[in-house]
């Protein structure tokens, strides 16, 4: 949620954010704000003076009272004031709520380092890690692999509940949980604390996170309940923390959660229809920060390092992008993406985010910390990244350490939560 302040103080500089998103619509919403605050205000201030007749009024009766004086002209005017102030608090109240729906529509201020692009074939990439393993054979797709090992099953999973879901079975599944629990162990010798969250959220709490007007088409909403299966583990460790204000000397928090993870939304491209990359339902582990204001950008950093560390022990070859305007979306001020080397498909592909909302998403979720030096309060700041996401790193895995002979090596790291198996292993379909 946008800051109004911002707006009144310095319109100029909101102005060229928006402009460097180049998005027309935007820049006309910050207009109508313009306008519609200034309305709000000047009824504010009406309001204002509405009670403090009200309140001489209460004293002139008073003082008739005690002098003797006949107090009936003055009880008369003061019958009218709460008439009067009803209608203006609720026109007040009215144009409050559209005025925090528009602030909840303009987007955050970008960090100064965030590349302008029109989409995300213009993202800037900062480096690269890890060289790509030369294969002299030619490379079966993930799914088939599983299939042939029969340690994933795509057929049955579509008879019974639809295409984007799967079965994993024997060791792709301990595998699945290997990338969890490593991901979770590392990151807790870090000092993060460990949290599995609910798996559903109410509305008024997944809208202190995102715009349901936006993200509703991709959730999944439990019928006749005002209750949505949770899009990622991010949305409640965030909206947890709603409406409360934190000590100062309590931050940072710093969080790692695991969660299953439901979305409409499945890759439409050919090579994504089928298999583990966009699916229903998958796993991720989660890093989130809470923290104070002046300390947003050196965690942004921390929390990024700490996923490209679980990516080098796993030996993936990795890019860390700069996420430009085009493709940032609204709530983050900069944005990096990890892609990983998919060598099937010759590119690397986005396997993880991280995300600094500064006080957007504190401001929206109502979270603030309180100072006790100078005992003031003021919105604290949010940052998100995904350690791992377990499906995507599967099929990196699956295609990274295919062998010739149709059977895959497991990465070392893992191979300690696979009961010390260095491949996976065919089981029967």
């Amino acid at each position: 949620m946008f800051d109004i302040k911002l707006i009144r103080e310095k319109p100029e500089e909101v102005q060229k954010n928006l402009e460097r998103r180049k998005d027309p619509e935007k820049i006309k919403l910050l207009q109508k704000t313009i306008n519609l605050d200034k309305e709000w205000r000047e009824l504010k201030h009406e309001e204002d003076q509405i009670r403090s007749k009200r309140n001489q009024t209460s004293k002139l009766i008073s003082e008739a009272k005690k002098t003797g004086k006949d107090p009936t002209p003055i009880l008369e005017e003061a019958k009218k004031i709460p008439e009067q102030l009803k209608k203006i608090e609720e026109k007040r109240l009215e144009l409050e709520k559209e005025l925090n729906n528009y602030l909840k529509s303009i987007p955050n201020m970008l960090h100064d380092s965030v590349p302008y692009g029109k989409d995300d074939t213009e993202n800037v990439e900062l480096k690269k890690i890890g060289k790509p393993k030369k294969q002299d054979f030619e490379l079966k797709p993930h799914q088939e692999i599983a299939e042939n090992l029969g340690v994933a099953d795509f057929e049955r999973s579509a008879k019974i509940a639809g295409h984007g879901f799967y079965f994993l079975k024997g060791d792709l599944a301990l595998l699945n949980q290997a990338i969890i629990r490593f991901s979770v162990d590392e990151l807790i010798k870090k000092g993060y604390t460990y949290v599995e969250p609910p798996l559903m959220m109410n509305r008024e709490a997944y809208e202190t996170g995102v715009s349901m007007a936006d993200f509703e088409n991709v959730m999944y909403k439990i019928e006749g309940e005002n209750t949505y299966l949770i899009a990622t583990s991010e949305h409640p460790l965030l909206a947890q923390y709603k409406d409360e204000t934190l000590q100062e000397d309590e931050l940072p928090i710093k969080l790692i959660g695991y969660s299953m993870c439901f979305r409409r939304e499945v890759g439409s491209r050919g090579i994504d229809t089928k298999g583990l990359f966009r699916t229903h339902q998958f796993n991720k582990v989660e890093q989130i920060i809470l923290c104070k204001p002046e300390e947003s950008w050196k965690y942004h950093e921390e929390i990024q390092k700490n996923a490209e560390e679980l990516y080098e022990k796993l030996e993936l070859p990795y890019r860390v992008v700069n996420i430009c305007t085009g493709d940032i979306g609204d709530l983050a001020a900069k944005k990096y993406d990890i892609e990983t080397w998919m060598p099937r498909q010759k590119e690397y592909k986005e396997t993880g985010s991280n995300s600094n909302f500064t006080d957007y998403h504190a401001r929206r979720a109502n979270i603030k910390m309180h100072r006790k030096q100078n005992n003031t309060y003021e919105y604290l700041h949010t940052l998100n990244n995904t350690a791992l996401a377990t499906s995507r790193i599967m099929v990196a895995i699956l295609e990274n350490y295919q062998e010739k002979d149709g059977s895959v090596t497991i990465p070392k790291a893992l191979q300690p939560y696979m009961y010390g198996k260095t491949k996976l292993e065919t089981i029967k379909k």
